[in-house]
């Protein structure tokens, strides 16, 4: 998962303490998800607002984050989102939203999709305009927290959501395809089922069979668990567009993706 040229510690005692350093003052990226995972992103927070000259904002979000039931890595990259958003809405700072959304640590720039994602005044055309940019960022964990940054609000807006993100399947970065099976797993990872499509997956096709011969192996595996999680609900709809995927498209991209979306059927 590796994306930068400097190579990660495989696991967090192994990461170096100049190293930690860096990384909890926001200086370098993550170099995998052992380092990801091993951020203090309060004491990263509180060097942020240091930094920037806003330590205002510093308690109010430590309190929400104490207020968690659960605080684990996501909850907590949450917490900090929703907490930055507030103070900046609070006070009017936009400049401080576009300097995280720009900042050279990926774990800053993934509170950021958080503001996006929790901005009550955005709809959802403004939302994922917005969001386009983080699901094409350069570094894994920005991608995958940007479509749970947002992913409820695809739920609740589903029909117009599959829509806009039906004309992203043909955007020639792989990982703006990507995020548009990703964001709309029916069971998805680390995040709440989306019912209407457990239910419903039909109403997933115009993104799914815009991707169906992909030819990135990042998008192939995503279409293929989109569907394998169809199948828990749904297996005749599974089975029945395999099949047809198979007969009208004959590609071993094809064939790689209805492997992997049938994995659970063959295995019973």
């Amino acid at each position: 998962m590796t994306e930068t040229k400097r190579k990660g510690a495989r696991s967090t005692k192994d990461i170096p303490a100049d190293i930690l350093q860096l990384l909890n003052t926001g200086q370098i990226e993550t170099a995998n998800l052992v380092e990801w995972l091993a951020v203090d992103q309060k004491l990263l927070l509180e060097n942020l607002l240091l930094q920037n000259k806003r330590t205002d904002y510093l308690k109010p979000v430590l309190e929400k984050i104490d207020r968690l039931k659960k605080q684990t890595v996501n909850t907590i990259n949450e917490a900090i989102g929703t907490g930055i958003l507030e103070q900046t809405e609070k006070n009017n700072d936009k400049e401080f939203l576009e300097l995280i959304s720009a900042h050279p640590a990926d774990v800053v720039r993934c509170w950021a999709t958080y503001t996006i994602g929790k901005n009550k005044n955005l709809d959802i055309v403004g939302t994922l305009e917005q969001i386009l940019p983080f699901s094409a960022d350069k570094h894994f964990g920005v991608r995958e927290i940007s479509w749970l940054a947002v992913r409820s609000k695809i739920t609740l807006n589903l029909t117009k959501s599959i829509e806009i993100l039906s004309g992203w399947t043909i955007h020639p970065d792989e990982n703006i395809r990507r995020f548009t099976t990703e964001a709309t797993r029916p069971r998805g990872v680390w995040c709440e089922h989306i019912e209407e499509l457990k239910q419903n997956p039909e109403i997933g096709l115009p993104i799914l069979e815009m991707l169906k011969s992909d030819k990135a192996k990042y998008v192939q595996d995503s279409v293929g668990n989109w569907l394998n999680d169809a199948s828990k609900t749904q297996p005749e709809f599974v089975r029945t567009l395999c099949e047809r995927w198979e007969a009208e498209s004959d590609t071993k991209e094809t064939k790689y993706i209805t492997k992997k979306a049938l994995r659970t059927l063959l295995s019973k």
